[in-house]
């Protein structure tokens, strides 16, 4: 009697998991360790400016700097704001009339839509946090440190999460494929692809956790 294959389980942030179970992605075994991988990346602008953020001297805080408790309610309000427009959005709430022949053309751009305004508003809270850090006692270094990673990872996190629109889109066909006149299916992916936005939204948003966090310890 033939065994069914299990596949060996995916370790990593909930999104990667939550990606690899619903479009039956082999994900390739893991390769160099996080350092090895940030030396390859790294060019010598790159390092270099890597190397000045690491020698930026604390300074002492400025008259203007914002207090981390407002700072603090910007970033939840700002991704509370960005929850609600993907849990909300009547798309993927199912509250629109479902056509007779579904299509992926409109989640697919909603979830390019999503993924502008997540990555705009992560950015733009970055770079206030690390505004308010360099105003901070022994800070300066880590705003420093982190405008040089960003410069460093923005552009490999772009490429891999623009294929997010595309595995849905498979997951939208597979789910199609095998499902029957009802819209069954089609309540189902909208579930799944709620769920990858929520996980996409709480895996961008860890460079502003991390900044927040700093700040409150200042």
């Amino acid at each position: 009697m033939a065994q069914a294959v299990l596949r060996p389980p995916v370790r990593g942030p909930t999104f990667i998991r939550l990606l690899a179970r619903l479009t039956a992605t082999d994900l390739a075994p893991p390769g160099p360790s996080l350092p090895d991988r940030l030396g390859r990346w790294l060019d010598w602008k790159h390092a270099l400016a890597l190397a000045a953020a690491l020698d930026v001297r604390p300074t002492e805080p400025g008259a203007t700097a914002t207090a981390p408790d407002d700072l603090h309610a910007e970033c939840a309000q700002a991704r509370q704001t960005l929850t609600a427009a993907i849990k909300g959005d009547p798309l993927l709430a199912g509250t629109t009339p479902a056509p007779a022949e579904p299509d992926y053309t409109a989640f697919r751009q909603l979830c390019l839509g999503r993924q502008r305004a997540t990555q705009a508003t992560v950015g733009r809270l970055r770079g206030k946090l690390r505004d308010a850090l360099a105003t901070w006692p022994g800070m300066a270094p880590l705003a420093e440190v982190d405008a040089a990673m960003e410069a460093v990872l923005t552009p490999r996190e772009h490429v891999l999460l623009a294929r997010v629109p595309e595995l849905l889109g498979q997951r939208f066909e597979r789910l199609r494929a095998a499902g029957d006149a009802s819209t069954t299916w089609l309540d189902n992916f909208r579930r799944d692809m709620r769920s990858v936005l929520l996980a996409e939204l709480d895996l961008r948003f860890q460079p502003v956790d991390a900044l927040l966090a700093a700040l409150r310890t200042s």
